[in-house]
């Protein structure tokens, strides 16, 4: 991560820019999933759900939130970056904060998201259950990823 870059601990006051930043990551990243939510609905779900039972942590490039993480427990519900600060070590640091404090985590993704998938393999995390999306909203068949601390790591 580059030196103009900082990392925090997201408050209420972020959710309508987190969920700003997730639209544009989500929309890039999965052009034919593009407007599934709308604004109001995609700032509803970070303020009501995200930030009422996750950790969120964000990563600013001055005052641009560039990348955000909200995950509890052993599982990780959100990470997305923006795509102009992808490649800059933004999502690793994001999955840094979730493994710190964590023997195990777990996630899901998209199966044609081959950059989120390449992502998360470089990482360790490994392909524990696939489905053909009839669970998901988005109907889009997926993959749960599982990572687990190695001894000594």
């Amino acid at each position: 991560m580059s030196s103009e870059l900082s990392i925090r601990r997201l408050e209420l006051a972020d959710m309508d820019a987190a969920a700003r930043l997730h639209r544009a990551a989500f929309d890039e990243a999965l052009p034919w999933l593009a407007g599934l939510h709308t604004p109001d609905e995609d700032r509803w779900f970070y303020r009501e759900r995200m930030f009422a039972t996750c950790a969120l942590w964000g990563v600013f490039d001055g005052d641009v939130m560039s990348g955000v993480i909200a995950f509890h427990d052993d599982w990780i519900e959100q990470l997305y970056v923006l795509p102009a600060a992808q490649g800059r070590g933004v999502g690793g640091a994001l999955l840094e904060i979730a493994q710190q404090g964590a023997d195990r985590l777990q996630l899901w993704t998209f199966q044609r998201n081959a950059r989120a998938r390449r992502f998360y393999e470089a990482r360790g995390f490994v392909q524990a259950e696939q489905t053909d999306g009839s669970r998901n909203e988005e109907r889009e068949p997926d993959l749960r990823f599982l990572w687990t601390r190695t001894a000594g790591g």
